[in-house]
């Protein structure tokens, strides 16, 4: 099986790579940087793991850069959206600009790199499995989150929408919803903050990152066949 995975040189995309890669998955992994946790998968599994540095900004050479030189002829199984930019502001605040570069990196490129994961697919005659990495603030308000959360919304509709468009042909697409975990995109949180969002909670506690990497699995692997279309929240009962 051969999977695509964008932003994975930390966080949850570096957990996501490590439960692929331990369970024998090729992997292609996009990220602007690297970091030392990646420089060590990337000399653990030199033959498993491919990594392309590609900024998710430029949502025009996709094709050539990720799909024509990076995967070439390689059949994809499966997309895992994992990038995002959160850009954290009270829309009284909005700015243009940065509101437009997140809607690059959050929605424009994923929506072309999914364009083209599903040409793969349909070239190679295979079915497949597309994810994409939403927020609980699609769905319960956060305070400076409003413009953050209508780019998931956006991933959230374009999902299901695709997932009605090829589902003939066996490709399924989901999302899953994170709730809040305890990474770098919180970290401009206070503790009070923190605090206050997991009170929200059944469990009264981040989300675990292990536990979206494993759900990510099951969605990419065919034990989930019949599964398309959803919205699958892993929020430590946020909703």
């Amino acid at each position: 099986m051969n999977i695509l995975v964008t932003g994975v040189s930390k966080g949850l995309g570096l957990i996501i790579v490590e439960k692929l890669l331990k369970n024998n998955i090729m992997v292609f992994g996009i990220s602007r940087s690297v970091t030392s946790e990646l420089s060590k998968l990337l000399e653990t599994y030199p033959t498993q793991l491919k990594l392309l540095q590609y900024d998710l900004h430029d949502k025009e050479n996709v094709r050539d850069e990720i799909f024509k030189k990076f995967i070439g002829k390689t059949k994809i199984n499966g997309f895992v959206n994992n990038a995002a930019m959160a850009y954290d502001d009270v829309i009284t605040n909005a700015n243009m600009v940065s509101l437009e570069k997140m809607f690059h990196v959050n929605v424009f490129t994923p929506i072309n790199i999914t364009k083209y994961i599903i040409r793969n697919m349909i070239l190679n005659k295979i079915g497949g499995s597309i994810i994409h990495i939403s927020s609980i603030s699609v769905h319960t308000g956060y305070k400076g989150l409003s413009m953050y959360a209508s780019t998931k919304g956006a991933l959230e509709a374009f999902s299901k929408n695709t997932s009605r468009e090829w589902g003939a042909l066996d490709i399924r697409s989901n999302c899953i919803v994170s709730g809040f975990m305890d990474t770098e995109m919180s970290s401009t949180l206070s503790e009070d903050q923190k605090k206050r969002i997991y009170q929200r909670t059944s469990q009264k506690k981040p989300v675990d990152p292990v536990s979206i990497a494993n759900t990510v699995y099951f969605l990419l692997n065919n034990d989930s066949s019949s599964i398309t279309g959803q919205n699958i929240h892993v929020d430590a009962g946020t909703i």
